[in-house]
Parts: C-alpha cells; structure tokens; sequence
C-alpha cells in the first residue's frame, strides 16, 4: 500500500512547537509518509535557527528555503509572503505530496496555503477560528476559506469555522498539538539542563523565581514597538528582588523596533537579575513557561500553553484581543504603571488551576490518524 505523503511546512519558531507532536505521529503511522519543509525564520540565526533544534530531535527536513525580505517593515512583510509563494510553489511540484498541513496565522502560513490550494493539494489547518488582534486574525481566517480539512484547537473556534460556512464533516476539535508536549514530558527544570543555551545578562538560577517577558511586533501599531517594548521592562524592572528572563521576538514587521528597546533597556541595565535568550527547544520552552512566576507579554502562548500549565499571565496591549483565555490571564495597555500594578496581582495569586481549553495533551496523533483515512472532496462549497 502506497503511503499517503503529508507535507508539513514549518517556517517559524513557535510553528514547531505546534506541529511537533503532530510530525511525531505522521512519522509513527503506518499509513503516512511525512515530508517536512522548513523555511523562512527558522533557517535565520538571530531568530535562534530552529532548524538545528528541529535536526537534532531526529527530522530530517526535505527542503530547506530562505524567503525573507530583510528590513521587517509592512513592506518586507508583504514581499517575503510572495516571495514564500514563489518558493514552496516550487517544493510542492517537486514533493508532490497528498496533503499539505500549515499552522495558525502567519505571513509564513498564508504563502503556504496560496500555494497549495493554486496547485490543487488539500490544505489542512491548524488553530483556525481564533479571535485576536494584529493582522493575523485576517489572515487566520482567510486561510479558513482557502483549507479543506481544520484542525481547530477549541470548541468556541470550531463553531466560528461551522458559522464561516465550513463542512462539518472537514472540522475535528481535537485541541493543540502543543498541549501534547505539556501532557507527555518531564516539565521539571534545572540549571545543569539550561546551561546549554547560554544568552547575555546577568547569572539566571532557574531553580529560583524568574518572569518570563517575552512580546512580539504589533504590524497594525508599526512604529510604536520601541515604546511598547520600553513600558513593559521599565515595569518589570520594579520587581527588583526577582530575576527576569526576556526572549527576542518574532520576525513580524517592526522586529527591529521591538529589539531596540530590549537593547536600550540592556545596555543601560547592565547590574540588574535580567538575562536575555534567543530561543529554546519546544520542551525546554514548556518547561520555561511551567515554573515561570509569571508571564508578561503578548505571546500567544501566554494564553494557549499557560492556560492548560496554570502559569499566570500579563497580556499586554491589543495583539492577542478577543482570544479565548482561561483564569490564569489578566490585561494591561502599554502603561508601566498597569502592567506593574497586574504583574503585582498575578505575583499574589500564584498559581491557577489547569485549564484544557486548547485540549488534553492527545492531538498529535489524532490529527495524524484523521490525516491517513479522510476523503477529502476535489470542490469546496459554502454549507448556507
């Protein structure tokens, strides 16, 4: 029997910590071929090369493609997802595989579903349905329109997409992949298991407290990322007695603007508990968020990973506004003085009862299983 080829594209860091488990399983079935292309920011060093963590978890990637127009502006933005048109378009007719699976709702993600559906692959979806803010709520669900088989990681979710005029038939709420990592492995943390990622910034003992800061470029605020990123460390900086752990963030328009104020703030702060990664492993990243005090931010895993862990967490400004979110989240404007003030209140809090909005830990091979036998239709129609 020919194996049905699932072609999964991974083409930014926390794309991996998605599809992880869902790679896993394809690997692990016996009806399935996986093919994995990775691209774009994960190839990038200063976005921390996942790739070389992807290789050394034992996935060996059939492609590798550069697809980002440097400058990370509105612009670049716009020509590095054409650009990923051209290239995977590419890739596919030399893969040629059954079924394409894309994840959630980046730049990266919509070139990946345009090329797909223009070459006549089924599409699958991972995480459609979500509200938020920023532009990837758009670009979320027009990714929805485009995709033949979802994969939604909540109820609510699920329900948009059938109310979106998708077949309920092509719709499975299995949850997220990524609580499959939370489920399954050992969360427990230590300096001797960390050492390896090195960063800059003052000597970090994960074994003590530590917030985790990590916030990513607004693209529908371009310009403003530098003040965003400077209100939320001046009012981390105020909890002096706790060390903090700050991560780089994504490769959305306005990066530059973001890490300029995480580099302001570092040069001027140079004696302060504030140390600085470029990016970990999805399981070294769980077990991050799992003994976290707290979590400030904008990281949509704030929302999705923290909710199933407990961790409590500090939203800050409009990039995730309108998720779905469980007890472990509170929500503060670009205003030093209220992400203190809430920070301060999730510090008493401690930590919330778990909460399996986004699944149970099981997805993966679910979604692989599904994958295998699903019979998906050459035409896609409204149901209303």
């Amino acid at each position: 029997m020919t194996k049905r080829k699932i072609c999964v594209v991974v083409a930014s860091r926390p794309n991996y910590g998605r599809a992880k488990y869902i790679m896993k399983a394809i690997e692990e079935h016996p009806d399935l071929e996986l093919q994995l292309v990775v691209g774009a920011s994960t190839l990038l060093y200063r976005f921390g090369k996942a790739v070389d963590i992807i290789e050394k978890d034992g996935f060996k990637p059939l492609r590798k493609i550069y697809y980002v127009v440097e400058g990370e502006t509105p612009s670049t933005q716009a020509k590095s997802t054409g650009l990923g048109i051209v290239e995977l378009s590419s890739v596919f007719e030399d893969l040629r595989p059954d079924i394409i699976l894309t994840v959630a709702d980046r730049f990266e993600t919509i070139a990946t579903a345009i090329a797909s559906v223009y070459m006549n692959i089924p599409l699958a979806h991972l995480q459609g349905g979500e509200i938020s803010g920023n532009i990837d709520e758009r670009v979320r669900h027009s990714i929805t329109k485009l995709a033949d088989v979802h994969f939604p990681s909540s109820e609510d979710a699920r329900q948009r997409l059938l109310k979106m005029g998708e077949d309920p038939e092509m719709v499975f709420n299995y949850g997220c992949p990524a609580m499959d990592i939370l489920a399954n492995e050992d969360l427990s943390i230590s300096n001797e298991r960390m050492a390896n990622y090195g960063g800059v910034g003052t000597p970090l003992d994960w074994t003590k407290p530590y917030i985790l800061v990590l916030q990513h470029p607004v693209t529908t605020s371009y310009g403003q990322g530098f003040q965003q990123m400077s209100q939320t460390l001046s009012a981390v900086k105020e909890f002096s007695k706790i060390q903090k752990v700050v991560l780089w963030p994504n490769i959305d328009a306005g990066t530059d603007d973001v890490s300029k104020g995480i580099r302001v703030f570092r040069e001027k702060n140079m004696d302060l508990p504030f140390h600085y990664f470029r990016n970990f492993s999805p399981e070294d990243y769980a077990r991050v968020l799992k003994n976290a005090s707290c979590l400030v931010g904008n990281s949509s895993s704030f929302i999705r990973e923290a909710s199933f862990l407990g961790v409590p967490s500090v939203i800050v400004g409009d990039r995730q506004e309108g998720r779905e979110h469980g007890k472990n989240v509170a929500f503060a404007n670009y205003d030093q003085q209220e992400i203190y003030a809430q920070i301060e209140k999730q510090l008493a809090a401690g930590r919330y009862e778990s909460d399996p909005i986004f699944g149970k830990g099981d997805a993966g091979k679910r979604i692989a299983d599904k994958l295998a036998t699903i019979q998906i239709p050459k035409k896609k129609r409204l149901t209303y």
